[in-house]
């Protein structure tokens, strides 16, 4: 699994490009139609992590309400 950050990248208009300057280096440019793609595909694989932590928190806490006995001490 890659490196994970928690700093945003950094993203501006430049010349009628994307420039993305991010955490480790990460310096892209994108078309715009390119940024609009990433864009979208980011935003729905960010909700759909999002999704999967609560879900497992809503499981760690379900099974801490139905076995509280077998938790770590």
């Amino acid at each position: 699994m890659p490196e994970l950050f928690d700093e945003a990248t950094k993203v501006v208009a430049k010349h009628g490009d994307v420039v993305l300057d991010g955490p480790d280096g990460v310096d892209v440019a994108l078309t715009p139609d390119a940024a609009l793609t990433t864009s979208d595909r980011l935003l729905a694989a960010a909700a759909e992590a999002r999704g999967q932590q609560v879900s497992a928190e809503w499981d760690a806490k379900d099974r801490e309400r139905r076995h509280p006995s077998e938790l770590p001490k």
